[in-house]
């Protein structure tokens, strides 16, 4: 399984590039018809999203709010089969933030994919640093960053 996993690393390394770029629609495009893309925590990015739609305007939101997002990829960690992949990440997060400071997070994403397509999403992010800058974006006028989470 060495060949198969390193190609699903490469895979995950590149989709984080793509997002970097602003590109998170081929990340929409690599969700199966039937997913799960949860963000813990409770604060205008968190939920749960099952419809390519709704991950959409949430992808939205994430770069009204948080725009020139830069995913850099620390770990990328692949086991299973091409009908049961399970992917875990570790990924920095850095953002200049339209009020002029830096947001910087680690992120760890855990994945399942079957065929090549990804079915789990589960998100985990240090909440607190992410909240205090979700409430500056709200105290400089930026409501949005205190909206209700968007699910569906």
């Amino acid at each position: 399984m060495g060949i198969y996993h390193w190609v699903v690393g490469r895979q995950v390394r590149n989709a984080f590039a793509q997002i970097s770029a602003g590109n998170w629609e081929a990340m929409v495009a690599g969700m199966a018809p039937s997913f799960t893309y949860r963000f813990y925590g409770e604060h205008a990015l968190a939920g749960e999203r099952r419809t390519h739609e709704a991950l959409r305007r949430w992808w939205e939101r994430c770069f009204r709010l948080l725009p020139g997002t830069r995913f850099d990829v620390q770990d990328v960690i692949v086991s299973g089969w091409p009908w049961d992949t399970h992917v875990a990440t570790a990924v920095t997060v850095n953002v200049r933030v339209v009020d002029g400071s830096t947001y910087e997070n680690v992120v760890h994403q855990f994945l399942r994919i079957r065929w090549g397509k990804i079915t789990e999403v589960r998100t985990l992010e240090d909440t607190a640093v992410l909240q205090r800058t979700l409430d500056r974006l709200a105290a400089a006028g930026y409501a949005e960053a205190h909206a209700e989470p968007i699910v569906g």
